[in-house]
């Protein structure tokens, strides 16, 4: 195989925006939580009343609770893009393997695994 197929490129494209799209939603997870604790730690802080109080904590709570859902998805896509590089370099020639698009998955691949573990 010299280059990567069309087909190819389509499925790497959809996997590589998977992952790259689930990352973004767990980055957007953290930055959501870190907010919402400053937000109940002003509340307490300033004697607000404990129904407020409350209420932010659970909207703290629903924000946790999405997180072990998006690190199973990121986990499944990470492994699903590895998977499909692992099929194609298994067989692709060398100048195939360097395609901007191959380096790119396996830049994205690398990054995302080591940012997760």
């Amino acid at each position: 195989m010299s280059q990567p197929t069309p087909e190819f490129l389509k499925k790497l494209k959809a996997q590589t925006g998977a992952v790259k799209r689930i990352g973004k939603d767990l980055s957007y997870y953290d930055t959501e939580a870190a907010q919402q604790q400053e937000r109940i730690d002003k509340l307490v802080s300033s004697g607000a009343d404990e129904h407020d109080v409350r209420k932010q904590k659970e909207v703290l709570e629903e924000t946790h609770q999405m997180m072990p859902d998006g690190k199973k998805r990121l986990a499944a896509a990470q492994r699903d893009l590895k998977d499909l590089l692992d099929s194609f370099l298994k067989d692709a020639s060398p100048e195939a393997a360097a395609s901007e698009e191959i380096v790119a998955a396996r830049q994205l691949l690398q990054e995302t695994t080591t940012g997760t573990a």
